[in-house]
């Protein structure tokens, strides 16, 4: 009778192991086409012995820009980086004394560069503030639109050049209405009217034309209790005009707790688009720092030093939910105590790339101190997050994929000692004869582009119908990115 029942549940078992095994077959394989991936989650990876996803640290270069103008002060903030061709663009609220948010006494200025890191304030003599136009202020007298516009270089390819960028800015009694421009300095209204509405909008609220999901998206503040209430949060609405939007939903950040998301800066990442990173501010509200005797010293605003703030990163490939893959701070606050008072520490809008190895990420610093600043810091290109193995090696292997694209690209590095080496799978996990672990060449060295050869060489054009596996030995390297090109 033992025995009857042993084979009953073996076979029960080997039934459900079965169903569950052909369900997993079915699964459509991912489809890679040609586009680059980053290890910023979990999407490409099934199996990690050994290696990590880890989050890398940006280099810290020091101050760029200070907000030292009559009309700029303290209370700067909101910043976004744009990149149009050979020049770099910083749009930034300028606030010379505390006030209610969203009045007249705030502009939008911006500031020039050539590369990134040196910057310059244009004289642009749009608009007359106080009693000379020689200022960089490209909006002003639209309050509230200036607390918070934030523009970006439409990558639509049927836009209208006379609206090549395009801007929100606004608040609940408003909602957020657009504007436009045909080069980033001189600004209209799209309509009168507000293009969103019914939400807090307290805080950058950010819109992009996506690549991929072929349509403007908006990630907007709201709150997890509605109105002003529960913890700041993020919400989102798409058009494919930039005027009629959908009804916005509520972002999911998967199974993580909530927290006082200040900024959150969602935008594509310029080598990836279809993965958007979001680089923003996180708030911890009433987690003084500074004693009375410390802010009065540093001559910080005294309504501005009992929260402190740092930058967290997250990602999305569309959809309402957030990858929080790193609990754990992207950007801490930096030695000394004034870098731990209020809303310092919030990072602008867009990565961009500053030199053929590095990309660079601004963070506002110094909030309601006369030394308020915009802050750079540096990765090495796709170095958000990388596949990381220890001196004892590990490896990697992805879920099931098609590709496009005749070479596997990789941007890695290793240290003297490690090494790393790529097998190409059938779908059940075999390796396809000739692009074995044994077949490959083993990679040493520390490129932002390499392309991967078997001893047959790197030509993977008879693979592209078929579905695949990715599989990546690895010994105390990293690997950032990967491309079949």
């Amino acid at each position: 009778m033992k025995t009857s029942k042993s084979i009953l549940c073996f076979l029960i078992f080997s039934l459900l192991s079965y169903s569950g095994f052909s369900q997993n077959r079915s699964v459509a394989p991912i489809d890679l086409s040609n586009k680059r991936e980053l290890f910023i989650d979990h999407y490409l990876i099934e199996t990690l012995k050994g290696v990590q996803i880890s989050k890398q640290i940006p280099h810290d270069e020091g101050p760029v820009l200070s907000f030292d103008k009559p009309w700029e002060g303290v209370f700067c903030g909101y910043c976004t980086i744009i990149k149009d061709g050979d020049l770099f663009r910083s749009y930034y609220r300028g606030l010379p004394t505390d006030g209610k948010d969203g009045s007249n006494i705030e502009t939008t200025c911006m500031a020039e560069s050539k590369d990134g890191i040196h910057w310059v304030k244009p004289i642009l003599k749009i608009y007359k503030i106080g009693k000379s136009r020689r200022n960089n202020v490209i909006l002003a007298n639209e309050a509230p639109s200036s607390h918070n516009f934030s523009p970006f270089l439409d990558k639509n390819p049927n836009t209208d050049p006379s609206q090549r960028y395009k801007a929100l800015a606004g608040e609940d009694k408003v909602g957020l209405r657009a504007y436009v421009s045909p080069d980033g300095i001189h600004w209209k209204k799209l309509q009168e009217k507000a293009v969103i509405s019914g939400f807090a909008f307290d805080s950058q609220n950010v819109a992009f034309w996506s690549e991929s999901e072929q349509c403007y998206l908006c990630y907007f503040r709201s709150w997890t209790g509605g109105g002003y209430n529960g913890f700041r949060s993020v919400s989102r609405t798409t058009s494919k005009d930039f005027i009629e939007w959908t009804k916005p939903v509520a972002m999911t950040f998967g199974d993580t707790p909530l927290e006082q998301l200040y900024t959150q800066q969602t935008s594509p990442y310029f080598r990836a688009p279809h993965i958007y990173l979001a680089i923003g501010g996180r708030f911890m509200p009433r987690k003084q720092i500074l004693t009375e005797s410390q802010a009065k010293e540093l001559n910080v605003n005294p309504k501005y030093f009992k929260d402190c703030s740092d930058a967290y990163l997250m990602s999305t490939r569309g959809g309402n939910s957030y990858q929080r893959t790193f609990m754990e701070t992207f950007i801490r606050p930096g030695i000394g105590m004034k870098n731990w008072v209020s809303r310092s520490n919030y990072p602008a809008l867009n990565v961009v790339q500053t030199s053929p190895s590095e990309m660079s990420i601004y963070v506002n610093q110094d909030y309601a101190q006369p030394t308020a600043h915009l802050h750079r810091y540096s990765l090495r290109i796709d170095g958000f997050s990388a596949l990381t193995a220890p001196y004892s090696g590990g490896e990697m292997i992805t879920k099931p994929f098609k590709f496009s694209g005749s070479e596997l690209e990789i941007n890695y590095s290793t240290s003297a000692a490690g090494e790393m080496q790529f097998e190409l799978q059938d779908q059940d996990g075999n390796p396809i004869p000739g692009y074995s672990i044994g077949d490959c060449q083993r990679i040493v060295g520390n490129e932002i582009s390499r392309v991967v050869r078997w001893e047959k060489g790197a030509d993977l054009g008879s693979l592209i119908t078929k579905i695949v596996r990715l599989r990546v030995q690895m010994k105390d390297a990293d690997l950032y990115s990967i491309r079949f090109k």
